[in-house]
């Protein structure tokens, strides 16, 4: 039983909660970051996305159950490795909608179309949409923008700028297309063989599709620390754009000279200089925004 629990946790992937992290993105940007009430709606938001996207970890990992058999790393994941009955995950993913979604509608009634909506588009992307070329990487964005909006609906914000959801968007779709960059190579010839998509794309398209969005990226971000309503008319946010270059860099030279990239999230966490690059970008938006 302990043994069928941890393999379920595990299938959960709670080390990828941290990209719902987003939520939090409107509490901050919206200087409500130290008021009780928005924080604690948008901590029991971060809460109901996490267990949202485990329920979307369950029906993918089921989904893919065969192809990941044949991938180098997550052939080790519960499900593949029959560590995990497809039955337990399938039960489990029930459940956990079943609780979600309610409590969702409860604290929100936006913030419950936005979850059922991120719901059904990442169902959506496990059986269909990954299949389709560039649609596959569009809607992986589409989820990190949905996470922002129900940060938004959850603290009724005044001063959150619209230039944030073009971020980011821009961010996801950096992320994106930098890890199919990194299952193409990793997997190489047998990469059709783990994901069909990957036949439709080559390493010098991702490349062109990488440039274009980080240079959109940096200027989508340049453009909204200066000329963006609400924030401090000193410009001071300016101070911020150092912390996005270094990390788009950084993270460029992790994924095309280290040949990291497989798992964004825990990249984050692992290499020092990128997460001390969000640390301190995170500081110094607070400080500027609050002090």
């Amino acid at each position: 039983m302990v043994r069928t629990l941890y393999a379920l946790f595990k299938t959960m992937r709670p080390k990828q909660w941290t990209k719902n992290a987003f939520v939090f993105t409107a509490l901050i940007f919206d200087r409500k970051l130290f008021m009780p009430e928005p924080l604690a709606r948008t901590f029991l938001a971060f809460i109901l996305f996490c267990l949202a996207s485990s329920v979307v970890y369950l029906i993918n990992d089921l989904a893919d159950m065969e192809r990941d058999r044949k991938h180098p790393k997550k052939r080790f994941r519960p499900l593949a490795s029959g560590e995990l009955s497809p039955r337990v995950a399938v039960l489990a993913a029930v459940l956990l909608t079943v609780v979600v979604v309610p409590a969702a509608f409860w604290l929100d009634t936006a913030l419950g179309w936005i979850l059922l909506g991120y719901l059904v588009l990442q169902v959506a992307y496990s059986f269909v949409l990954k299949h389709v070329v560039i649609i596959d990487v569009m809607t992986v964005a589409a989820g990190f923008v949905l996470r922002v909006a129900a940060g938004v609906v959850v603290v009724d914000v005044a001063r959150f700028s619209p230039w944030l959801y073009v971020c980011t968007t821009l961010l996801a779709l950096f992320i994106a297309i930098n890890k199919r960059r990194h299952e193409l190579v990793l997997l190489a010839q047998n990469a059709n063989n783990h994901r069909k998509i990957l036949d439709e794309y080559n390493v010098a398209f991702l490349d062109e599709m990488n440039s274009m969005v980080t240079a959109s990226t940096v200027i989508a971000y340049s453009l909204y620390t200066f000329s963006a309503p609400g924030l401090p008319p000193n410009h001071m946010m300016m101070l911020t754009i150092p912390f996005v270059i270094y990390g788009l860099f950084r993270y460029l030279y992790l994924v095309h000279v280290k040949g990291e990239g497989g798992a964004p999230d825990e990249l984050v966490l692992r290499d020092i200089p990128l997460f001390l690059t969000l640390v301190l970008w995170a500081l110094t938006v607070i400080l500027v925004l609050y002090l």
